[in-house]
């Protein structure tokens, strides 16, 4: 007995089914059912890309350079230099 009883397993089911409703678990599963066929077909691209000696990989792109008019209004900065807070001092103790 215990919760592996089919008994328990149909009333775990009528619960779910009457709180969540039928449409949303269609939903669901319709979701997961999806993600797990992505998750496949990602992991079998991996593998033949992997395997696939011709393939290969992507160029680095350089870096593009600023222009002229970027120079000429550099960017705002504040420099301010940083002091030590002093810890108030506590008149309940």
């Amino acid at each position: 007995m215990g919760i592996f009883d089919w008994k328990h397993w149909i009333v775990i089911l009528v619960v779910v089914v009457l709180v969540f409703g039928t449409k949303k678990l269609k939903n669901l599963g319709t979701d997961v059912g999806e993600s797990i066929k992505g998750f496949r077909k990602a992991m079998n691209d991996d593998e033949k890309s992997a395997a696939d000696p011709t393939v290969t990989p992507a160029q680095p792109v350089p870096p593009v350079q600023p222009q002229a008019t970027a120079q000429a209004n550099p960017p705002h900065t504040i420099d301010v230099q940083a002091q030590k807070v002093e810890e108030p001092i506590r008149k309940d103790v």
